[in-house]
């Protein structure tokens, strides 16, 4: 069923997650069926909004420019997303664990949004938005409390603010539950943590993703060779090959940890829209798999796939590999002796 997938379509190879209003008309048709008489509106505008932000077109922002977390990642996580709080509905329709429309409909915007932090915002120094990796959902969370009173939603704000940063490690969720107490929001948040992870490493690409465009994100961003106190540099990842070396431990770390952990498995509540089947797990094990084979006999040439990078330049991956260049030859430069 999915061996033809194609590099910019979703992991049962139906929606093309590069375009915005492809992956609303997939969400719009999930809602239609779990809230009849909700009002799509406030979301539709969000998409639109997405777009005018992720393209340049927004006033106060840049485009998207991070290589790794372009809009197609975005989409991605929406559709996931939308696909969790629907299939969570269908099994607690007419309970207290219902989420509802307007619960939903906060979710699917979380999704929308959850990166938007990675946008430079006009008049900062930033050269790309990878630099903001660290603090990223905060900046994300800052933009939902300037942007959910623009369509209605503002009383969201302060909950939301706290929600996106289950897609993140800048707080921890312990932390987090202290200030959030309805359950259901809790569970959203689950659920946009979810969406976030299977998303990404269910992509059809995200082995060569990993390599050739998250590596320069974490370089930009201070990841791969973090500052010590002393001023001097540590190495996390010393090259896009060293990243793909630890790729087995994080998507196993991740799936115990956090999918079956701190978000208690709520990838199931996909299933029931698949007959029983999860293609998310399914396209994450392949691709576990996949990588195992190749570096059983260090066979780089396997990972050979080049897909599009959608943000808002028009040779995102020649700039960002510029700027990482000069960073890590200033980052040497300046290396304590």
């Amino acid at each position: 069923m999915y061996s033809a997938r194609r590099s910019d379509y979703d992991v049962t190879n139906t929606v093309r997650v590069s375009s915005a209003p492809e992956v609303r008309d997939a969400v719009k048709d999930l809602f239609a069926a779990a809230w009849p008489q909700m009002d799509f509106v406030p979301v539709a505008r969000a998409f639109q909004d997405f777009e005018l932000a992720f393209t340049g077109r927004m006033p106060g922002y840049f485009g998207v420019d991070t290589i790794y977390h372009d809009q197609q990642h975005t989409l991605d996580v929406t559709l996931a997303m939308a696909r969790l709080v629907a299939g969570f509905e269908h099994g607690h329709a007419g309970t207290e664990k219902a989420l509802g429309a307007e619960r939903a409909a906060v979710g699917i915007m979380l999704a929308l949004f959850h990166d938007i932090g990675y946008l430079r915002e006009r008049g900062e120094e930033a050269q790309n938005g990878a630099e903001f990796t660290r603090n990223h959902v905060s900046r994300s969370a800052r933009f939902m409390n300037f942007y959910l009173p623009t369509v209605g939603f503002g009383h969201w704000a302060p909950i939301t603010a706290e929600l996106v940063h289950f897609t993140g490690y800048e707080k921890t969720f312990e932390a987090i539950g202290a200030v959030i107490t309805d359950p259901r929001d809790i569970q959203l948040g689950h659920l946009l943590g979810t969406a976030d992870m299977i998303a990404q490493m269910a992509d059809r690409c995200y082995l060569e993703k990993c390599r050739d465009r998250l590596y320069p994100e974490f370089v930009l961003g201070g990841v791969a060779l973090p500052v010590s106190p002393d001023g001097g540099r540590g190495v996390r990842y010393a090259s896009g090959l060293d990243l793909l070396r630890q790729t087995p431990q994080f998507m196993l770390d991740t799936i115990e940890k956090r999918l079956d952990g701190a978000f208690g498995s709520a990838y199931h509540h996909v299933e029931p829209l698949f007959g029983g089947d999860n293609p998310y797990m399914e396209a994450i094990q392949r691709s576990l798999d996949h990588l195992r084979q190749v570096l059983r006999g260090e066979n780089w040439r396997l990972l050979r796939r080049t897909p599009r990078v959608f943000t808002a330049q028009p040779d995102p991956l020649t700039s960002t590999r510029g700027l990482m260049s000069s960073y890590l030859k200033r980052a040497w430069t300046r290396q304590p002796r």
